[in-house]
């Protein structure tokens, strides 16, 4: 008996419950009251519990009525969004967009663009993953994700095609107990090349060979951007950071820009692209990210592409400024 229950049998039975009686159900529907009646009747049968107490003026729910109308929400809820997705699917939306993010790229423009995005795109889910360097285009060219947020990366896989995105600041930085914050004037590439440098390393092999902004021959590698954040703070050496991610410590005093010789103080720029598989081109929903990424402007440094091809539209000229200089490593 119950392979014969019906959905239309469990949406009046939420809607008994919900409007609190059967004659409301049945203005919902625009039945009749006692054909409301009949269903829920036949569904307590089929199920062989009774789900309302009709002793009084209006039906309450019973113990079991309670426990199976949560039931009967999930069913109808899966069965909506199930319908919801196939609905998009036919209309060319992903079932799913998987997106790899650099740990370098702003978590908080993410975001703003991700509400934007669930509020757009309900039936599609969101797989984000967090990663460095190399580890960006690691999972789409094992087809484990369809976009990437990249940092710079000297050469791109010829899988991959890239549009640009934005500029991040890139500042060169030391804990103010640190010798070489006190020191006086330009920082010398000889001095520099005395102390410890942190460097954030690839957990893949992309970009083995051609690292760059080394600057001392003692490095500290680390694979994860907290822990370098932590060492920076803890005096065990010097490095590069996003400025967005270290603007609190900056302002409090806890790290210092380092003036190094030759580069002009303030950060310099690291450009940001997203890539994805040239066979495979994104969706509705993965066009959409990437044109509000684009379109978003961030905080704490961030600013449009500075591509040297053909101006953008008007609307998104707005919200896109000039970069300066190129970033020095990570």
């Amino acid at each position: 008996m119950l392979d014969r229950i019906s959905l239309d049998q469990l949406r009046v039975f939420i809607a008994a419950a919900d409007d609190g009686s059967f004659s409301a159900a049945a203005r919902r529907f625009r039945r009749s009251q006692p054909a409301i009646s009949e269903m829920i009747a036949t569904l307590e049968s089929q199920m062989g519990v009774a789900l309302f107490d009709r002793m009084g003026r209006y039906p309450q729910l019973t113990k079991a009525g309670q426990t199976l109308l949560a039931d009967a929400r999930g069913i109808v809820m899966g069965v909506d969004h199930m319908k919801a997705r196939a609905y998009g699917m036919a209309s060319g939306i992903e079932p799913e967009l998987s997106v790899v993010v650099d740990v370098f790229f702003p978590m908080d423009r993410m975001t703003r663009v991700a509400r934007g995005f669930r509020e757009t795109f309900p039936q599609t889910p969101l797989r984000l993953y967090v990663e460095a360097l190399g580890g960006v285009f690691q999972p789409i060219l094992e087809s484990r994700a369809q976009i990437g947020i990249a940092g710079p990366l000297p050469d791109l896989p010829d899988a991959l095609s890239s549009e640009a995105l934005g500029d991040i600041r890139f500042m060169m930085v030391a804990s103010a107990e640190h010798p070489l914050a006190r020191h006086d004037g330009p920082i010398p590439k000889e001095e520099l090349a005395r102390h410890v440098q942190l460097v954030l390393t690839d957990r893949t092999d992309l970009s083995a060979g051609r690292e760059r902004g080394i600057f001392s021959p003692a490095t500290w590698r680390l694979a994860d951007l907290y822990a370098k954040h932590h060492f920076l703070l803890g005096g065990l050496g010097w490095g590069g950071m996003p400025v967005h991610s270290i603007s609190a410590d900056l302002e409090a005093g806890r790290l210092v820009e380092l003036q190094m010789d030759g580069f002009t103080p303030g950060g310099s720029a690291m450009p940001m692209t997203v890539v994805y598989p040239t066979a495979e081109p994104p969706g509705p929903a993965g066009r959409w990210l990437i044109d509000h990424l684009k379109l978003c402007p961030g905080r704490h440094g961030m600013t449009g592409p500075d591509t040297g091809h053909a101006p953008p539209e008007p609307q998104v000229a707005q919200t896109m400024c000039r970069s300066r200089q190129p970033a020095l490593s990570q």
